[in-house]
């Protein structure tokens, strides 16, 4: 306690060479900023992980049940067994392969996807339809029969069949292959847009079209209730993970229990190792703004000869004198520290309170006019930890030379 007492009247005192107390202040500064930007980063680094997943949300299901082997599952029997379930809300199969694209005299590379007509208890398809309304029908006239289907901004755009016919090709599944007749390799069917899609996403609003799955069953030559995926939506309140080990364990190892995380693991793992890695590169800085930590010490250490002689005299250890200038160190890496976790959180908070801070660019064209900031419990914990070991580090730095000079 009597090297805490000291330590803290060294550090609270005037100095009385005024470039001690500039240089400590500075010293402290530079701990605060470098904290700080730490805890700003990671809540922009959780604010964008938010929004991504808000865009997940609106076209990929809560649980997504697909085959463990194979490209096919039995989707309306498999559907039927898991709707029973006390937690899931709806259950629908869905059938997804690529195509190709024709309208007069454009092509386009897409992916279609066939949902049945109850698929918007699990998907909201109206929460991302832009224009028109998506219709599971089928129409006939004159030149022979046509499926309804909800483009993708993107293929609408690249199509140019916002009001025409456009035709979906794929190769032929089974059957023999005349090489006189290459068109012969294909099978075809007919689509009329009904409705228009935007997700925001660029993945998705490129090159996805949603048809009938009675369509896409006919255009890929199934004729039973084959599907690749059964899409799930849970009851409110039902944790994600939870449930999909339950369903899990339920279905077997035939088939994969996928969360809307684990569906997109490639684009949330990406902005994890941004985020951590800008994270490191924080940290670094912040231990090199600890350097001017131990300069202040060794003035400090100078300053103070006299008293330390004082000490030796009155029968003090060098230990004790040791301590003093390790819990001084120490004390000002965690208050610069502590002052810039509450800079931090208090700029995070107010950016994520009242936006202040905007993104450039046309606002019409974005999905977002201001910078996502989401302030984590567990980040500033994290933080906080980093400041304790940065203060250990330092306090054992400032034992190694004081030890020399008292």
């Amino acid at each position: 306690m009597l090297s805490l007492k000291i330590a803290l009247r060294y550090l609270l005192s005037r100095k009385s060479h005024s470039a001690v107390n500039i240089i400590s202040a500075i010293s402290v500064a530079g701990v605060a900023v470098a904290t700080a930007a730490i805890v700003v980063v990671l809540s922009v680094f959780n604010g964008f992980t938010s929004l991504a997943e808000g865009q997940f949300s609106h076209i990929d299901p809560e649980l997504k049940v697909t085959p463990s082997r194979g490209k096919v599952l039995a989707g309306d029997s498999l559907a039927q067994v898991i709707a029973t379930q006390q937690y899931v809300a709806a259950a629908a199969p869905s059938l997804q392969e690529r195509a190709l694209a024709v309208a007069g005299e454009t092509q386009l590379a897409v992916v279609f996807i066939g949902v049945g007509p109850g698929y918007e208890r699990v998907v909201d398809l109206r929460g991302v339809t832009d224009y028109g309304e998506w219709r599971d029908t089928v129409y006939y006239n004159d030149e022979g029969m046509a499926y309804s289907a909800a483009p993708a901004i993107g293929v609408i755009s690249r199509l140019g069949a916002r009001a025409s016919l456009f035709s979906l090709y794929v190769p032929r599944r089974v059957g023999r292959i005349n090489p006189a007749n290459p068109a012969g390799a294909f099978r075809q069917a007919e689509f009329i847009p009904t409705a228009m899609l935007r997700s925001d996403r660029m993945e998705f609003d490129g090159d996805h079209i949603v048809i009938p799955i009675d369509a896409a069953r006919d255009l890929l030559g199934y004729d039973g209730d084959e599907a690749t995926a059964v899409d799930i939506a849970l009851q409110p309140g039902i944790d994600a993970d939870a449930a999909a080990e339950d369903l899990g364990d339920l279905l077997g190892t035939d088939y994969v229990v996928e969360t809307r995380l684990q569906q997109q693991a490639a684009g949330f793992r990406m902005i994890s190792i941004e985020k951590w890695v800008t994270f490191l590169m924080l940290v670094f800085i912040l231990v090199i703004a600890t350097f001017n930590i131990i300069s202040t010490l060794s003035l400090l250490v100078i300053e103070k000869r006299d008293n330390m002689a004082t000490l030796r005299f009155m029968g003090a250890p060098r230990g004790l004198i040791s301590r003093i200038f390790m819990l001084q160190s120490a004390m000002i890496t965690l208050a610069g520290g502590i002052a810039g976790i509450l800079v931090g959180v208090a700029l995070s908070l107010a950016q994520q309170w009242g936006g202040f801070i905007t993104l450039s660019g046309d606002p019409a064209k974005m999905t977002i006019s201001v910078y996502p900031v989401e302030v984590s419990a567990l980040d500033i914990l994290i933080v906080m930890g980093i400041i304790v070991v940065t203060a250990g580090a330092t306090a054992l730095t400032t034992r190694i030379f004081t030890r020399k000079i008292s």
